[in-house]
């Protein structure tokens, strides 16, 4: 067992212990301490500093890759087979990643989110707001069931459909952006008005998922990111760059902004529409002034929001992720 930046890993190879699922809902009345098991993949910055955030609660804190977890279910009942020598389940499960995988080891990593909650483990965010989120065709139906304004989307299976979406905007005079249904920082994004420009099948894992660009109200490429935490926007930023994707992972340059009303409500309203407790909204105005959401990251990075924010954003989601722990009844 290894200890760095604040947090436990367990060495490779390590056998791991099964933790038998306590009482639902309730904590054990003579655990002083919240345990606080954050799922990521590595201890890079981010877990650094969850680390120390966690730290002021006096909470025993461990980071685990979900890669490494299992589940068991025998005569005896259900137990969690997690990489990280403990007595008792987590009180707070705080996801920062989910291993990417194949769809079965995907669907067993969400299992056992859901499996923690049942269990009593506060989750954040919860397994359903993860589903929601990681799917941009599940988030933008949850935006417009909520009616929140977002880009008009297609997502469909076969390349004559999407040639199809794609022939009938460039007649309207749209363009669209073709984004991985489960991809994340601004990778494989790909402006389309021409059908012939569309990727095979395979290249796209057989769905496209087909969002209408939305043209910058100015000259420069802008959109923003607002960090929503326990039904509030805490800090926000413009993200500028010459080239349309303006991910931080992409270039862009990040300019702090204070949320405006308008922003603050439509990227609380946004995770809400999600179910998730914490969330990256993205959102972009467009050339008749008007905002709307792009996405909504269930497991957002903050480094760059940081770079130009004054107070320590994970002292912000570990301090309302507690509160949340704090609300468990306690055996006794």
């Amino acid at each position: 067992m290894s200890r760095e930046g604040g947090c436990y890993q367990a060495e490779a190879g390590g056998t791991g212990l099964a933790i038998p699922v306590k009482e639902r809902g309730r904590r054990e009345k003579n655990s002083t301490a919240p345990r606080v098991l954050i799922f990521a993949d590595q201890a890079d910055w981010h877990i650094r500093e969850l680390s120390e955030a966690f730290a002021p609660a006096g909470a025993e804190v461990a980071t685990v890759s979900m890669r490494r977890c299992g589940l068991s279910v025998t005569e005896e009942g259900a137990r969690f087979l997690l990489p990280e020598p403990a007595s008792r389940l987590p009180d707070l499960v705080f996801v920062k990643t989910i291993s990417a995988g194949s769809f079965e080891e995907v669907t067993l990593r969400l299992g056992i989110l859901h499996g923690l909650a049942a269990a009593g483990s506060v989750v954040v965010n919860s397994a359903p707001a993860i589903e929601r989120c990681v799917d941009k065709s599940q988030t933008s139906l949850r935006l417009v069931l909520a009616g929140l304004p977002t880009p008009p989307a297609w997502t469909v299976q076969s390349p004559e459909a999407a040639a199809a979406i794609i022939t009938a905007e460039a007649a309207q005079g749209h363009e669209l952006v073709l984004k991985p249904l489960f991809g994340a920082q601004g990778r494989g994004l790909l402006r389309l008005r021409n059908p012939e420009l569309l990727p095979p099948s395979d290249a796209v894992a057989g769905i496209y998922y087909l969002q209408r660009f939305i043209a910058p109200a100015e000259s420069t490429f802008r959109d923003c990111r607002v960090l929503v935490s326990n039904g509030r926007a805490v800090a926000a930023m413009l993200r500028e760059h010459e080239n349309w994707i303006t991910n931080v992972h992409q270039g862009a340059r990040c300019v702090a902004i204070s949320p405006e009303e308008e922003v603050a409500q439509l990227s609380v309203a946004a995770a809400t529409a999600v179910g998730a407790f914490h969330a990256g909204v993205d959102l972009i105005r467009g050339a008749d002034g008007l905002w709307q959401v792009l996405e909504v990251n269930s497991m957002p990075a903050w480094r760059g929001l940081q770079s130009v924010t004054p107070f320590r954003i994970a002292a912000c989601l570990a301090a309302d992720a507690l509160a949340l722990v704090s609300r468990i009844p306690v055996d006794g």
